[in-house]
């Protein structure tokens, strides 16, 4: 399961295994700001406002020793690190360097998903280079990250796309990590629960009380078992913790909607804190529409309560949402009419769907997992 392991790949496609790669940059917009600005490497910086309402959007490795992470309020990051540096984002930027980074991966395989600016996942079953190993490919596609944008990235390879992104963040920073066909399963047993994605504080509080400490607790619990205590939830719980994955890498995928989601670690339950919780996903998710370019006619507000219920909420215009304050006026109709609420929240979202297409027609629905920013 690491780098370092004789590449035994050949009889993959036989057995009819995919060769995933998931490259996510390193702390990417705060090296981008290390990289161009060389008075700020080696300290703890801190992409985003400063202000009382500001948002961390990135936080280089130096700032995370002190327990900064991206989506936390400014004040709180500054008063976990007094000497944290603010700097303001420039997406145009990160765009540009997002652009050089998809030239490379296209030069391995016409097969890539990116999930945002900084990270994607690659098929290169095909080996259109003629390679012959995806280990090597992940191994050349590193290298010429570092070479070309002085900017480094971890890369995960195995043989469907939970697994490679688990394995892009087992090494981090600057790692590769490789989980083998028959590997899988072994390799989720031994992860604590909340290396899951889709796993918040609360979640592994939950399955903590129920005994659920790794991916082993977790595959011993039958599918009824997990149904009862996490509902829809519990498919992909189900499959996560047998290493199965069947998504397929969508090239080209149509984006769906522009939006973010934040896992609190404390719960929300008063009105003051979660308008102002809404106030804060407003400014981040507002500021990644503008920064696409999106236009859309729906706002949808997602709530997961305590319970691990999930409650959305919708609302359509018959035209564009004009700007950012009639996108948070809607978000805060749509909280106020779920008022009081029947139980603490541990996640919320905001989204802007129905958008538009190139010449102004509508997005058509279509089956593929929403793409949304992680807040």
């Amino acid at each position: 399961m690491d780098d370092t392991a004789p590449d035994h790949e050949e009889s993959d496609e036989a057995q009819g295994l995919r060769k995933i790669i998931h490259v996510d940059m390193d702390a990417f917009f705060a090296s981008v700001e290390q990289r161009d600005h060389p008075e700020l490497r080696g300290k703890p910086v801190a992409v985003g406002g400063s202000g009382g309402r500001g948002v961390v959007a990135a936080a280089s490795y130096e700032s995370r020793e002190f327990g900064v992470r991206s989506a936390m309020p400014s004040v709180t990051a500054k008063r976990l690190c007094p000497d944290l540096i603010f700097v303001r984002a420039r997406f145009d930027v990160y765009k540009d360097v997002s652009q050089q980074i998809r030239a490379i991966f296209r030069h391995y395989t016409p097969h890539v998903e990116p999930l945002s600016l900084d990270e994607a996942y690659l098929d290169v079953t095909d080996d259109i280079r003629g390679i012959g190993s995806a280990t090597r490919i992940a191994q050349l596609i590193r290298q010429r990250i570092r070479d070309e944008t002085g900017l480094t990235a971890s890369a995960g390879v195995s043989y469907n796309k939970f697994l490679a992104k688990l394995a892009s963040d087992q090494n981090k920073p600057d790692g590769l990590c490789v989980i083998r066909p028959g590997e899988g399963a072994a390799f989720v047993a031994g992860l604590p629960v909340r290396r899951f994605h889709g796993i918040g504080p609360k979640g592994a509080e939950k399955m903590a009380r129920l005994g659920i400490a790794t991916g082993a607790d977790l595959a011993d619990r039958d599918i009824a078992f997990l149904r009862a205590n996490f509902g829809s939830f519990a498919d992909y719980l189900y499959r996560a913790a047998r290493g199965i994955d069947l998504r397929p890498v969508r090239a080209n995928r149509i984006r769906k909607s522009v939006g973010g989601e934040r896992t609190y670690g404390e719960d929300i339950s008063s009105g003051h804190a979660l308008r102002e919780a809404l106030d804060n996903i407003v400014d981040v998710v507002w500021e990644s529409i503008e920064r696409t370019g999106a236009k859309g006619r729906t706002v949808t507000l997602k709530m997961k309560y305590t319970d691990f219920q999930i409650v959305t909420r919708a609302r359509s215009l018959p035209r564009s949402v004009a700007d950012k304050t009639e996108f948070a006026r809607l978000g805060h109709e749509l909280l106020e009419a779920l008022l009081p609420l029947p139980l603490p929240i541990r996640l919320m979202g905001l989204t802007l769907s129905n958008l538009e297409q190139a010449g102004g027609a509508q997005e058509r629905p279509r089956d593929e997992a929403q793409l949304s920013l992680l807040l």
